[in-house]
């Protein structure tokens, strides 16, 4: 069974008093301890980033380790990947992360991963990165689109509500036809897919949403799709 969970935002990083999405990538592993490895590429493998991953999931059952390609503290790259039960991806430059992981040829590995049952999750860039495309926000300048590594079909645009630029550029991309129809993910909300289908939809608050966006003849149709508030389970 292969396995990716998106998050618009939120976990650990966004959300350190609220653990609701974490502990929900963490319960689809059918392990008591599963071991979760946080990929911080997007960030440059920033320290402080890295300590709030330990500080959050050292709380959780189970075994919290980190990727770092910048510091790398592994032996083989192949086998401490395919070791992992869950690789968590971390936020900031989308494009950045795809570069090293294509220079390193982490991208094949975590299709390999993948495709033998190991859990890929992710915030903002751990988002995008799944799909065919994604809209990301370059500091101080115009969004625009990338490719990502395509494990899931179509586009996706994180912070949907948390940016103001990201919904209007979004529906622009894709009237336009510069982008492929996908998924709009507020801040705390996360689409979950089993096998490329989408399986369930959970969010951490309870006003976050996530909207499918497509061109419909010469307009925007957004489909509200309403997620399960985890706190409620």
């Amino acid at each position: 069974m292969r396995q990716i969970i998106a998050m618009g935002g939120g976990g650990f990083s966004m959300e350190p008093e609220n653990p609701l999405l974490d502990q929900y990538i963490l319960k689809q592993s059918m392990k008591d301890l599963p071991k979760v490895c946080f990929v911080p590429t997007a960030s440059g493998d920033q320290n402080q980033y890295i300590e709030k991953f330990y500080d959050a999931f050292h709380s959780h059952s189970c075994v919290p380790d980190h990727l770092a390609l910048f510091d790398p503290h592994f032996y083989d790259l192949e086998d401490f990947v395919m070791s992992q039960d869950i690789l968590y991806v971390g936020g900031g430059s989308t494009r950045n992360l795809l570069v090293l992981w294509k220079e390193w040829g982490l991208d094949l590995i975590i299709r390999k991963a993948y495709e033998n049952g190991t859990i890929l999750a992710g915030l903002s860039a751990g988002a995008i990165c799944w799909f065919e495309e994604g809209l990301t926000d370059p500091m101080n300048a115009p969004l625009y689109k990338l490719n990502g590594i395509g494990f899931l079909h179509g586009s996706c645009c994180p912070h949907y509500d948390g940016e103001e630029k990201r919904r209007p550029a979004y529906q622009e991309h894709i009237l336009s036809g510069k982008m492929k129809a996908g998924y709009g993910l507020d801040d705390g909300a996360g689409i979950h897919f089993i096998d490329e289908k989408l399986y369930k939809i959970v969010s951490s608050r309870q006003n976050a949403r996530t909207f499918f966006v497509e061109k419909s003849e010469d307009s925007i149709h957004e489909e509200e799709k309403f997620p399960l508030y985890l706190g409620d389970q």
